[in-house]
């Protein structure tokens, strides 16, 4: 058994054990979740918090939520804003709300101590001319002409670069460490530039900023962090860590291990930050959240559930290698989710109207239906029912052959928790567009009502709404926002070139009208259609419906 679990493992959960084993309390185990606050949290961000949220949910250890906030010039309220909304929102716990900004003083004060011990120097240099120092991975880098500087020099001028009395690009602190070295990183990497912009919580204080190689170790080091899970791209930056870490450490404390994991990737999507800057600055969506951006809010938005969401990442698992995923595998998870919760209810999205000519044109009634036959609690509801409906343009046909199911002249139906209607003939305007469908219905055959009418077979069911009750409302229908599977994967073409013209359709149908009470949180399948969640835009006048995804497809996870 206990080798069956240890199988089970992913190998992050492994490196935990083997520490735990190995004489790491399990009361020293801290995790945490470290988003830059320079825009929205997107699905392969899911990918991140989940692995830490549900190692501190495992091991009931902390996990704290930490900004590394190092870069004013990007950082927003907003947006930590927004992070902070996303995690509540999946449903995770922080311990502690951290920021880098907290550290900005200690940060300081080591890097000081650095340039004491002739490990780290001002150089004056061009961020361009540094860069061509470094050379290649193959040749060794060229020394600094300031590499050498007076330890007493390079004080005094960080301590003038914090006083703001030099401009930007003019100076920066960099650590002395091997320009030799074939990991690019440890070629003595800038730890300060100067940067007079105002921070969304430091204000003016300060005029420089730690770089984020510098800043991340030592805030993992400062809050006891005892595993630091990255994405894959930080690997080789790990020596790097090592190093930060090794001039702090005092032997007592956690050293922070940093590990990485592969990132996630899924088809038809960007989730470049600055790519997707692109798209919300250039009108191609309409903000962060716009449900065809793959953010998090864009997806709740959208309508998927945290619980998809997490069933996804679960899915996808905890690699070495990156992949891309399938989107199919996103959109199957959420379709099983919903499957489970969402409300069944009518709407009609391409409506055509149907008149009962011989049901009393003043009758109306209530028919008894269904909420979810997948969740025996949901219980049923009651639906208008009058003489005129409309029901979806593509369920009739004047002629049709047997594989046709759905309404023809001459042909029978039932309509769902109705009654069983015939076709009778149709009613066109001057470009032969079909206006009105004229039918006939058989007054014993009410769904559930026991008679032997109602018992008869007929083989299709169509959804409806009452003409006189119906709501109308605006359906927006979303489609992939790219046209290839890999937008940004051609380096000399510019990833716009694949957005789709065609990622949103906007059309107006009519609901049952029950919905006139939905909320945001709600979820709806409109049956025989697809799932679909009301939008953030509606309002009394007009009630907005955002597809979250078609009923099915042919993926098979």
């Amino acid at each position: 058994m206990e080798e069956e679990e240890k199988k089970s493992l992913n190998f992050i959960e492994q490196i935990i054990e083997d520490d735990l084993e190995n004489g790491l309390g399990a009361d020293k185990l801290r995790f945490r979740f470290p988003p830059e606050p320079n825009g929205y949290l997107h699905i392969g961000h899911t990918k991140a918090i989940c692995i830490n949220f549900g190692l501190g949910q495992k091991y009931n250890a902390p996990v704290n939520l930490r900004f590394d906030d190092t870069n004013p010039a990007k950082e927003e309220q907003e947006f930590v804003d927004s992070i902070k909304a996303d995690i509540d929102w999946l449903g995770f716990k922080y311990d502690q709300e951290l920021y880098t900004s907290d550290y900005f003083e200690q940060l300081y004060i080591w890097a000081v101590e650095l340039i004491k011990q002739g490990k780290a120097y001002v150089d004056e240099q061009s961020s361009e001319d540094i860069t061509a120092q470094r050379k290649n991975p193959f040749e060794p880098g060229i020394d600094s002409p300031f590499r050498n500087r007076p330890i007493e020099e390079s004080l005094e001028l960080f301590e003038k670069m914090k006083n703001g009395e030099f401009e930007e690009g003019t100076m920066s602190l960099r650590a002395k460490i091997d320009m030799a070295s074939p990991n690019m990183n440890m070629r003595d990497p800038v730890m300060y530039r100067i940067l007079k912009k105002p921070h969304h919580r430091t204000g003016e204080k300060w005029k420089i900023y730690p770089m984020y190689d510098w800043a991340h170790g030592e805030s993992d080091y400062i809050e006891q962090i005892s595993h630091s899970l990255c994405s894959l791209e930080f690997e080789n930056h790990r020596p790097l860590y090592e190093w930060y870490l090794d001039q702090v450490y005092d032997n007592e404390s956690v050293a922070p291990k940093q590990r990485e994991f592969a990132r996630m990737n899924v088809s038809y999507m960007v989730t470049s930050k600055r790519k997707l800057q692109r798209l919300v600055q250039e009108g191609v969506t309409t903000g962060w959240d716009d449900p065809r951006m793959p953010t998090i809010s864009g997806l709740r938005r959208k309508g998927y559930t945290p619980a998809s969401i997490k069933n996804f990442i679960e899915k996808v698992g905890v690699a070495k290698r990156e992949n891309l995923i399938d989107i199919q595998l996103l959109e199957f998870c959420v379709r099983e989710d919903l499957n489970k919760v969402a409300t069944r209810v009518m709407a009609v999205v391409n409506p055509v109207k149907l008149i009962i000519e011989n049901y009393p044109e003043d009758k109306e009634e209530w028919l008894e239906t269904e909420n979810n036959p997948e969740d025996e609690n949901a219980g049923t509801r009651q639906v208008p029912f009058s003489r005129e409906v409309y029901i979806e343009r593509e369920d009739f046909k004047e002629e049709a052959d047997k594989k046709f199911f759905r309404l023809k002249l001459g042909g029978e139906v039932r309509l769902k928790a109705g009654y069983i209607i015939k076709a009778e003939r149709v009613e066109k305007d001057a470009d032969g567009e079909i206006t009105t469908i004229y039918a006939t219905y058989d007054e014993d055959s009410k769904s559930g009502s026991g008679t032997e009418a109602s018992l008869r077979k007929v083989k299709g069911t169509l959804h409806w709404v009452s003409a006189k009750h119906a709501l109308p409302i605006e359906i927006r229908t979303y489609e992939r926002l790219f046209t290839t599977e890999q937008p940004d994967a051609e380096k000399e073409v510019d990833f716009m070139e694949f957005v789709n013209p065609e990622s949103l359709n906007v059309s107006y149908g009519f609901a049952e009208p029950s919905l006139k009470d939905a909320t945001l949180d709600d979820h709806f399948q409109f049956q025989r259609i697809g799932y679909y969640k009301k939008d953030r835009d509606s309002s009394d006048e007009t009630l907005v419906f955002n597809r979250t995804v078609t009923l099915k497809d042919g993926y098979k996870p």
